[in-house]
């Protein structure tokens, strides 16, 4: 399999921090933010990956991470020219995964206790077509994309709805095939503008092919100054080393 990080955005939550570099390089315990995304496939035994950007902060990626040999990787990247959303930013993936072939993507700002292995493992046997995503229990799922379950499957993702129907979100951590590529074709951009993923995964929910797994350690989207220093915490507690 290989490994999709999105690490584009404005990160408006962040700013003035934002104004001047991308929050993916924003830095979380000892190291950047995107170096932990990095580690974590890496751990899942996937070494070959690419990451998605904007403009903003587009050579300092290479300053980071240069080619991935010194984090035991290989970093193709590819540079997002819009804000367009998620899924856009996953449509650009054709090309680097191949017909037929997995893949995990992980948005950036997404930082987890987790290993992906057995996620990776359990996917990798699943029929082509499917998707699959990671939950996480939440304590105001209001904030995220909140999945209706039954059963292994997601019937469908209702995005910030003002009574949930589960007390889990969807999780920035995604599983496709090459499959996906033609979902992404068949959504329309949003009220914002944007290719939204919530209509790719309700694509996969509507024809019964999107199931799902739950994380069990903790996971924070540190898009906030507060979640930004929970993440930190948390790292430096664990004692995460990307290194």
């Amino acid at each position: 399999m290989k490994g999709v990080i999105l690490a584009g955005g404005t990160g408006t939550r962040l700013y003035p921090l934002t104004k001047w570099i991308n929050k993916h390089l924003l830095p979380v315990g000892k190291y950047p933010m995107i170096c932990y995304a990095v580690q974590k496939l890496k751990e899942a035994g996937i070494d070959n990956l690419l990451i998605i950007t904007g403009k903003q902060s587009w050579s300092m990626y290479g300053d980071v991470l240069g080619s991935g040999r010194a984090w035991g990787v290989r970093l193709t990247y590819k540079m997002q020219e819009e804000p367009g959303g998620i899924a856009q930013a996953v449509a650009l993936a054709e090309g680097f995964v191949g017909n037929g072939e997995k893949f995990v993507t992980i948005l950036g700002d997404n930082l987890f206790e987790d290993s992906l292995l057995s996620y990776v493992k359990q996917y990798e046997t699943r029929p082509r077509g499917e998707a699959m995503v990671l939950l996480k229990q939440v304590r105001d799922p209001r904030r995220y994309g909140v999945p209706v379950l039954n059963g292994d499957n997601i019937l469908y993702i209702e995005e910030k709805p003002s009574v949930p129907r589960s007390d889990y979100c969807v999780t920035g951590i995604y599983m496709y095939d090459s499959d996906v590529f033609d979902a992404i074709r068949q959504i329309r951009p949003s009220h914002r503008g944007e290719l939204e993923i919530t209509d790719v995964n309700n694509v996969y929910a509507a024809s019964g092919r999107l199931t799902y797994r739950i994380l069990n350690g903790w996971w924070v989207d540190a898009g906030t100054f507060e979640s930004l220093r929970e993440a930190g915490e948390k790292l430096q507690a664990e004692g995460s080393d990307p290194a």
